[in-house]
C-alpha cells in the first residue's frame, strides 16, 4: 500500500522505503489516535523502531501486519525505542521477552525506571511535587483522579535487554543506523538516522503536525527545554532527510520542521517572557496568558491530562529564561516564583534556527 495515500492513522502496513514499512498502532486516549512503528527488513529476520501499547486491539494489528508483510512475531530479531513512553515501549518489551527479542533503550530513562519500580524510595507522587513548584495546586486533586491509587505492576516496564549510553552506529542487516541521543521530550529519548537512504526515525523528537511535550517526567530535569533545543540543534546539523515520526505522516524534510520547532520555542519564550515582565510570578499563571494548541485555546479550555503538560511546558521556559539571564527566580513554601531582573533583559529572543 502507498505510504501517502490514506489518513496516517489508519490500520494497515505502508511501505516508506525499500525494506522499512510503516505499521501505524492505535491508542487508547483522546488526543493521539495512533502510534507509528517501523518494521525494517533483514536477510535475518526483523528489526522495529518502537513496538506500540500493550493493549489487545494494538496486539492485534500488530500480528496483522507483519502477517501481510510474509513474518510472524518469531521473525522480530530486536527492538530499537525511541523512548520509555507507554505507546512506544510496552508492547516491544512484552513481545521481545516472548520471542527472545532484545529492547534496547537510551541510559537516560533509568532514573524514570527506578523511580517507577521503586528502586528510587518516594514519599510523593513526583508530578505532584511538580505541580507545586508551578504554582498549580488547584491541579492536585485532579490528577490524583487520574492516576490508580496503587502502583501501577511492571510486567509491560521491565527494564531493556541492553541500554544506549552513547552515540553509536547500528549495523540493522546491511543499514547502518546512527542511533543518536537527543534528550528533551525525555531524558533518554535517540532517534535513528539511515543517511544512506535518506530516513530519520525521529521518535517524538520531531513531529510533524505537533510540538513534542517537554517537562512531563517523574525524574525531575532542571533544563528540558535547553537540552530539546540543543537536541534539535544536533539533528538539524545532519543532512536533510526524510522525517519518519511516532505520530503523523511521514514528510519529506526534517530541516523544514526542526526550523518551525525552533521558531515556536523562540516565540513562546518570548510570550513567557512578556508574561513575567506584565506582573504574573508562577508557571501556572503565566501558562493562563499564553495560547495552547494550533487552535489556540486558553489555558482552562484544556482537557485535565493536557492542563497538566501545560504547566510542566511553560516551567520549562522559564526555567531556560532564568539560564538565559532573562528573568530571576526564587522559592518559597515550595512554588518557584519568576521576576524580571534589573536591565532591558525583554528583548524579543534571537532566532533560534541556524544554516
Amino acid at each position: 500500500m502507498a505510504a501517502d495515500s490514506v489518513d496516517w492513522t489508519e490500520p494497515g502496513i505502508y511501505q516508506v522505503a525499500p525494506g522499512v514499512h510503516r505499521m501505524p498502532l492505535p491508542l487508547p486516549m483522546d488526543g493521539l489516535k495512533a502510534v507509528n512503528v517501523y518494521v525494517l527488513e533483514t536477510d535475518d529476520g526483523l528489526t522495529l523502531i518502537d513496538g506500540g501499547w500493550a493493549i489487545p486491539e494494538s496486539r492485534l494489528l500488530f500480528e496483522e501486519g507483519l502477517a501481510n508483510l510474509g513474518y510472524r512475531i518469531c521473525d522480530i530479531r530486536s527492538f530499537l525505542v525511541t523512548h520509555m513512553h507507554r505507546d512506544h515501549y510496552t508492547q516491544a518489551r512484552a513481545v521481545g521477552s516472548m520471542v527472545g527479542a532484545p529492547v534496547v533503550l537510551g541510559i537516560g530513562e533509568k532514573p524514570t525506571f527506578d523511580l517507577m519500580s521503586g528502586e528510587t524510595p518516594l514519599t510523593e507522587d513526583p508530578i505532584l511535587t511538580r505541580l507545586r513548584l508551578c504554582g498549580a495546586e488547584s491541579l492536585a486533586e485532579q490528577w490524583r483522579r487520574l492516576m490508580p491509587a496503587e502502583r501501577p505492576p511492571m510486567d509491560t516496564y521491565g527494564p531493556p535487554d541492553q541500554w544506549l549510553t552513547e552515540d553509536t552506529e547500528i549495523a540493522v542487516g546491511r543499514r547502518r543506523l546512527q542511533a543518536l541521543s537527543t534528550p528533551g521530550h525525555t531524558q533518554g529519548h535517540y532517534v535513528f538516522a539511515d543517511r544512506a537512504a535518506g530516513l530519520l526515525f525521529a521518535g517524538d523528537h520531531v513531529l510533524p503536525r505537533i510540538t513534542p511535550s517537554i517537562g512531563f517526567e517523574p525524574a525531575f530535569v532542571q533544563q528540558p527545554l535547553g537540552d530539546f533545543l540543543d537536541s534539535l540543534a544536533k539533528v538539524r546539523a545532519l543532512p536533510d532527510l526524510r522525517l519518519l515520526p511516532a505520530h503523523g505522516p511521514v514528510t519529506s524534510s526534517t530541516h523544514f520542521r526542526i526550523d518551525e520547532l525552533l521558531e515556536h520555542h523562540r516565540v513562546r519564550l518570548d510570550q513567557c517572557a512578556a508574561s513575567v515582565f506584565a506582573g504574573r510570578r508562577t508557571a501556572w499563571a503565566v501558562a493562563a496568558d499564553v495560547p495552547w494548541t494550533s487552535r489556540g485555546k486558553t489555558r482552562d479550555e484544556l482537557g485535565p491530562f493536557d492542563v497538566v503538560l501545560a504547566a510542566f511546558e511553560t516551567l520549562a521556559h522559564l526555567e531556560l529564561l532564568v539560564a538565559q539571564g532573562r528573568l530571576g527566580r526564587g522559592e518559597a513554601a515550595g512554588v518557584v516564583e519568576f521576576s524580571p531582573v534589573d536591565g532591558p533583559k525583554c528583548e524579543p529572543s534571537k532566532s533560534l534556527v541556524s544554516g
